[in-house]
């Protein structure tokens, strides 16, 4: 039996709706984000799970709950998982950044795996410390299911870093919508990508909704 690592972004904020920039903020789930934590574990709750790794902010801790809750683990939580650090941009939309930091933001499109938002984290800076906690998973269990709930970003460099995919290309790569589930196998031949960004599991309802 191999190790599968299940990489769960967590479900839908005020942010996720608009795409505004979040990563340091801390809002709660909206009510249609704690529907979207609810519906994951009853689809994932049958899963036999050996630990539940999770971002310490308000937004993935909440999306774990309703599974720790219903299989009786308990989520162990981790700096590294967390989301990117936008810095100066954090809570302002995109038009208002590319008015603001025209030059950066062109050149973080361009290049994030180096350059940051203003005062923020790099790509690479996020693999370093996300790839730490994956590689502690990896040492712990052997075989068997993780579940992983983390972020937009952090979710899609990880997946990067792990496939040998540029780190600078994360945001045009790796799709992870609020609440999708990516599944990653570890074996002998390294990490295979079973599943990206799947959502099956909600309603129609939820599925459509607006977001990034």
């Amino acid at each position: 039996m191999s190790l599968k690592i299940y990489f769960l972004r967590h479900g839908e904020t005020v942010y996720s709706k608009t795409g505004g920039f979040c990563g340091d903020l801390d809002p709660e789930l909206t009510a249609e984000g704690s529907q979207m934590a609810e519906q994951f574990a009853a689809t994932y709750a049958k899963l036999p799970w050996n630990a539940v790794y999770v971002s310490p902010m308000k937004r993935t801790i909440a999306t774990a709950k309703p599974l720790c809750d219903a299989v009786g683990i308990e989520m162990q939580l981790h700096d590294g998982l967390r989301e990117i650090k936008y810095g100066e941009w954090e809570g302002k939309t995109v038009e208002s950044v590319k008015k603001e930091y025209e030059e950066d933001y062109i050149n973080w499109l361009t290049e994030p795996a180096w350059n940051a938002p203003n005062g923020g984290e790099t790509s690479v800076q996020i693999a370093n410390r996300a790839l730490l906690v994956i590689a502690e998973i990896e040492e712990k269990y052997k075989s068997g299911n993780v579940l992983v709930v983390s972020h937009k970003a952090t979710i899609r460099i990880i997946l990067c870093s792990l496939l040998g995919i540029d780190l600078g290309r994360y945001r045009y790569r790796i799709g992870a919508l609020a609440a999708s589930v990516s599944i990653v196998k570890f074996d002998v031949r390294g990490p295979l990508l079973e599943v990206l960004g799947d959502r099956s599991y909600m309603d129609e309802t939820l599925r459509n909704l607006p977001g990034t």
